[in-house]
């Protein structure tokens, strides 16, 4: 079988859809977030969590990688990182971001775009320490995105990072950076099996209040 058949051979959404109700979405996205993410962990979508974070470099061109969601509350939507990895460097030139999620099992996405800010350094120290020992360690190790001579060299710095993380739980790591996401637009799509998506977009400029419109699929 060629690459070319293999791809086109594959289902998408070979599951029953849950239906939109637009007449219940809320006035705001935060609370159908919250609905959306609980069901999608009901529904046994894996990791749930995870999203795809798209920025641009110092040329403008965009770059792109999946990182875990650490919250999502008034002020925005929240993730961590070195503060010296590429992409901690470029929110530092260009501090705008879009998340993406998608949920395969219920044939959903929720897109966010947004200016991006960073937490205080009490309140990335406290993102780090909430986290699993491994998150520790690999955070310890540091030196992210930077080239790797030999994979011998990250083993030996990953057993002592590891060793450490291990004696000392409260270590500190100072380039750990909480970055929030203040949403300018939220899009809830949900898929249809007769391809007559539902897009329900979010928009405020710049005011408080949000604007709900539908969009074409």
């Amino acid at each position: 079988m060629t690459f070319q058949d293999l791809l086109r051979s594959q289902r998408v959404w070979d599951t029953e859809l849950p239906a939109f109700d637009l007449a219940a979405a809320p006035h705001e996205p935060l609370p159908l977030f919250h609905q959306w993410f609980a069901e999608a962990v009901a529904a046994g979508q894996p990791e749930p969590h995870t999203m795809s974070l798209a920025t641009v470099d110092e040329a403008g061109l965009p770059d792109v990688r999946t990182v875990m969601l650490h919250g999502a509350d008034h002020r925005g939507w929240h993730f961590a990182s070195h503060s010296t990895s590429a992409k901690g460097r470029q929110l530092a030139a260009h501090p705008h971001a879009a998340l993406g999620f998608y949920w395969a099992a219920q044939g959903r996405q929720v897109r966010v775009r947004g200016a991006v800010t960073t937490g205080t350094p009490d309140e990335s120290r406290a993102d780090l320490h909430a986290r699993s020992t491994g998150a520790l360690a690999s955070a310890l190790v540091g030196r992210q995105s930077e080239v790797l001579p030999e994979y011998e060299e990250l083993a030996r710095s990953s057993e002592s990072a590891w060793e450490r993380a291990q004696t000392e739980p409260e270590a500190g790591v100072p380039t750990w950076t909480l970055y929030v996401v203040d949403p300018a637009e939220v899009e809830f799509f949900q898929g249809d099996a007769r391809r007559r998506h539902v897009r329900l977009r979010y928009r405020r400029d710049g005011g408080a209040e949000w604007a709900r419109e539908l969009l074409w699929p």
